[in-house]
């Protein structure tokens, strides 16, 4: 049984405080693909590819 669940204003964390720099984020650029298959489901297909990206290696590849 699900209760409902009472926030506590206390343990919100101010977001203004918190100093990110736009310069700490990074663009994620494919360099190849590894390995492409098309899986067929009842009534579609369905295109799996799995990229190497770069900055990554191949066993992190997706």
């Amino acid at each position: 049984m699900l209760k409902k669940c009472m926030g506590d204003p206390s343990l919100i964390i101010p977001t203004k405080n918190i100093g990110i720099k736009d310069s700490l984020s990074y663009k994620e650029i494919p360099i190849q693909i590894l390995h492409h298959q098309v899986c067929k489901l009842r009534t579609k297909e369905v295109a799996l590819v799995e990229v190497l990206w770069r900055n990554h290696f191949v066993e992190k590849a997706t």
